[in-house]
């Protein structure tokens, strides 16, 4: 079944002088792919801005923009409307060997390959091998995600962005981000291609078309086992109808949602409001 829905996400900065000059990064555009269709979609700033728009080296559609007026507030807005489907398991599928071949390996070196937020870790390492013992690469993504659900407490405030996947694990506490990074560390460590994705969960699945309800950012994975498909460790389900993916890379240093620099006044506050209305 898919769902239309509209998401509108809006950060706002206050400063406590005036800001003479920022250049800023925005990834707040869903991708268009076999899931999910663009119908609209459009960033705004106030103050108002020139922007230009790029794909990033990960296919992930990058809205440019720079302000050069003095200016002591910044909003920035993304607004879309995208059908969803949900992932349909792939019926091309690999077995072990086919993974650890040199072709694949070659083919997926970065989506293997271990990063500040994924790193290799010895106790994760053995906990991997566990996971795909006896399961197929298919398998093992699901058992890997569920055995994250399982080990984590979902607690919002105990990380922060520049967390790893091992401290949230020592803490056993975190956030969707963290979630996605530790099922990642363990899916690279078994030779599985993978990589985070960033975007937005509808979280009402008897959602009534019309309401909008107050959402947030979210994030998963996505495994090749054949083909590309999403899984969601941080609610132990396969990705569907309620995701709405906007950006993909090792982790989330390649997909944050805004980033940038400016030169005047100190950042004094942040206000981010993400709101989700299922339209059909």
């Amino acid at each position: 079944m898919s769902w239309r829905m509209r998401v509108v996400h809006t950060t706002g900065y206050a400063y406590d002088a005036p800001v003479t000059s920022s250049y800023n990064e925005a990834r707040l555009t869903p991708r268009g792919d076999t899931r999910q269709t663009v119908i609209l979609t459009r960033v705004e700033t106030q103050p108002a801005t020139r922007s230009y728009r790029y794909t990033d080296y990960w296919g992930t559609a990058v809205t440019a923009f720079d302000l050069h007026a003095p200016h002591t507030e910044l909003e920035v807005t993304g607004l879309s409307v995208v059908e969803t489907e949900p992932f349909v398991q792939p019926e091309e599928t690999v077995d072990w060997d086919e993974l650890s071949g040199n072709a694949i390996k070659d083919r997926f070196n970065e989506q293997l390959s271990f990063t500040r937020y994924v790193p290799r870790d010895r106790k994760l390492a053995t906990i991997a091998k566990e996971l795909r013992k006896d399961k197929s690469p298919e398998d093992a993504v699901v058992a890997a995600s569920q055995w994250v659900y399982g080990e984590m407490s979902y607690v919002p405030g105990t990380t922060g962005v520049h967390t790893s996947a091992v401290e949230a694990w020592s803490a056993r506490k975190g956030v969707c981000q963290d979630y996605a990074h530790l099922t990642l560390v363990l899916l690279r460590t078994m030779g599985i291609p993978c990589r985070y994705v960033s975007g937005y969960l509808h979280p009402k699945r008897d959602a009534a078309v019309g309401d909008t309800v107050v959402g947030e950012s979210h994030a998963w994975i996505e495994a090749w086992t054949g083909a590309w498909w999403g899984y969601d460790p941080t609610n132990a389900i396969a990705v569907n109808e309620q995701h709405v993916s906007v950006g993909i890379g090792r982790d989330y240093s390649d997909v944050p949602p805004l980033k940038g620099i400016f030169s005047g006044g100190r950042s004094t506050d942040l206000e981010v409001v993400v709101e989700i209305t299922r339209l059909a």
